[in-house]
């Protein structure tokens, strides 16, 4: 099948659109559009614009046919399908609203699937539901007992041309109409909807493609980004569309099983843009490069913007990954650190292009203990490096304040809170939680802590996840990067640290997968280092608690759930709906 191609036949325009549908149109005068691919890399359906949007109106009307009225919510489960985008953007030209929902890949078995999509769903209020046909048999009872006006696959959406061809002209969502929900990622607390207006989505976009990228006519992206977290839903399917930009598609499960095939799509198609939580370049670095006795050599110098975000960003980790990959063409120059969150519909700062990945390199202790991040000298004892994130986009603020909300100084850690028009309309139906998150000034409460550094924003972790011991601010992912390095065995994500508290004092718990210990002797010496290892290094007694590999709990978008691990641990529930948390494995005594 004959690849789309990356230049087009129309004059570029960069998010210059009141609404997605009005994007949309646009780019379906060009020639340039969507490319899925399946795990050898081959082309399975070339989708242009042109036909994405003619296939978007027909199935538009047949949504109005069967009975949804105007502002009806539709959640869909967001495989990387032509369907998926053609449904979600047949919401956006029938004036309902989307819900994009995930895949079970990320849950602990089909039971606790079908309740986790059950009650995102009915979060949602939808009325209708459109799941992958691999998933419509798990599904039916929910959808039979939940009344749905609509449930199946949607090439499986009867039609009903009289009665559509009686309907009037859809009226297309507005600009300040919501646009879609997209739920949270759930680190912290169940996934709830964020609902973002049409104005703020393309306020954001337009950021993303004239500031944050510069996209150029000549751009062209890849991604395996799942289409229901926000960097793949935003910026690599809607912010594409709003600058006519090719994108060629790898489904996370794909990239799973075959890491390389990201790096070969990119190679293959001279692409210049992707994005990829730390994790991603890792999993590539550890497969390493071709071997050219038996695979095609990569060529990766075309990759002009290599992002990083959705998650605390590993520097070491990038610099691996750029003296692997540097003799295929990578340049670490490439890098460009990104913070941003549903919430904000997406985007919050870029560091600046052409730079790499920037770090600040900091006192451990005084970091902990005082909460500034005084530079390291040559007798500094305890180092931490961070990434800088660039400053925030045009139009949008961001302060760090302490606790009572007063605005703090450079390199001072506090709370990140920010202001601008790609903020979130809300909390779908959360009225607390909307208050508690958004000031009656516009301010959004990120849930981060982070500080300032020449005009840009440092992240240093979640406040909720923040570790209190004897004074000190203890992060939770140097605790668990200490042990992932440390281990031979141990992957990224390996290892959750989080406190209790136990007769009123804070004890430390650090879980880690077990991989590599078959015996008892093996998990008693792994244990004694794994604590050895944190006391020495960070001053911390914790409780080692080796868990089965695969049983620590994720997010919907791959992150690892600290709060969901804290809780199964102190209830001693299933962690990944087959056995106990620990299955015959010991704690080890602090101490």
């Amino acid at each position: 099948m004959e690849r789309l191609p990356t230049r087009n036949t129309i004059p570029q325009r960069l998010g210059t659109f009141g609404t997605l549908t009005e994007a949309l149109d646009y780019a379906a005068q060009g020639e340039t559009g969507f490319g899925f691919h399946d795990g050898r890399g081959a082309v399975t359906r070339a989708l242009p614009y042109a036909a994405l949007r003619a296939e978007a109106r027909a199935l538009a009307r047949r949504l109005l046919g069967a009975g949804l009225a105007r502002g009806e919510r539709v959640a869909i489960v967001a495989e990387t399908h032509p369907d998926v985008v053609a449904a979600f953007l047949a919401c956006q030209y029938a004036g309902l609203v989307p819900a994009l929902l995930p895949l079970p890949t990320a849950f602990g078995g089909r039971e606790t699937y079908i309740e986790h999509i059950a009650r995102l769903a009915q979060a949602s209020q939808a009325s209708a539901l459109f799941v992958p046909a691999a998933l419509q048999s798990w599904l039916e009872p929910f959808a039979e007992g939940a009344g749905l006006a609509i449930f199946g696959t949607v090439a499986g959406m009867p039609v009903d041309e009289a009665r559509e061809a009686a309907l009037p002209e859809p009226r297309p969502l507005g600009e300040d109409e919501i646009a879609y929900l997209q739920f949270s990622s759930g680190s912290t607390r169940f996934p709830v909807g964020v609902a973002v207006t049409g104005r703020a989505l393309m306020e954001n976009i337009r950021s993303i493609l004239q500031h944050g990228l510069r996209l150029g006519q000549d751009d062209r992206a890849v991604s395996w980004l799942p289409l229901y977290h926000d960097m793949g839903l935003v910026g690599f399917m809607l912010a594409p569309l709003a600058g006519q930009v090719t994108v060629d598609y790898l489904s996370p499960q794909e990239f799973a099983r075959r890491p390389q095939l990201w790096l070969r799509l990119i190679s293959a198609h001279r692409a210049t843009l992707s994005y990829s939580p730390s994790f991603g370049y890792e999993l590539c670095t550890r497969r390493g490069r071709p071997d050219p006795s038996r695979e095609a050599p990569l060529d990766l110098s075309s990759w002009r913007a290599a992002g990083i975000g959705g998650d605390m960003i590993r520097p070491q980790v990038l610099a691996r990954f750029a003296e692997t990959f540097a003799p295929d063409g990578f340049r670490g120059e490439a890098f460009v650190p990104s913070y941003g969150m549903a919430e904000a519909t997406l985007a919050i700062s870029f560091a600046p292009l052409d730079k790499g990945f920037v770090t600040d390199t900091v006192d451990l202790d005084r970091l902990e203990r005082e909460g500034v991040a005084a530079p390291a000298s040559d007798g500094t004892m305890r180092l931490r490096e961070f990434a800088l994130c660039g400053p925030p986009v045009p139009g949008t603020e961001l302060e760090i304040r302490d606790a009572a909300g007063a605005s703090l100084p450079e390199r001072r850690v506090g709370h990140v809170v920010v202001r601008g028009p790609g903020l979130m309309q809300g909390y779908d139906n959360r009225l607390e939680e909307s208050a508690a998150a958004l000031s009656p000034e516009g301010w959004l409460s990120t849930g981060d802590l982070g500080y300032r550094l020449d005009g840009q924003v440092v992240i240093t972790g979640r406040a909720k996840d923040l570790i209190i011991v004897n004074g000190r601010n203890v992060w939770p992912q140097d605790l668990e990067w200490a042990v992932e390095q440390s281990l031979p065995t141990a992957r990224s994500g390996d290892a959750a640290a989080f406190s209790v508290e136990e007769d009123g004092v804070e004890q430390v718990v650090m879980l880690v997968e077990a991989r590599g210990a078959p015996d008892s002797a093996t998990r008693e010496r792994l244990t004694t280092e794994v604590a050895g290892l944190l006391r020495s290094r960070h001053g911390v007694e914790a409780r080692v608690v080796l868990v089965s590999p695969g049983t620590l709990p994720r997010t919907s978008s791959g992150k690892l759930s600290r709060s969901l691990a804290r809780s199964r641990y102190l209830a001693q529930q299933p962690a990944d709906g087959t056995g106990p948390l620990a299955p015959s494995f010991e704690a080890t005594p602090p101490g």
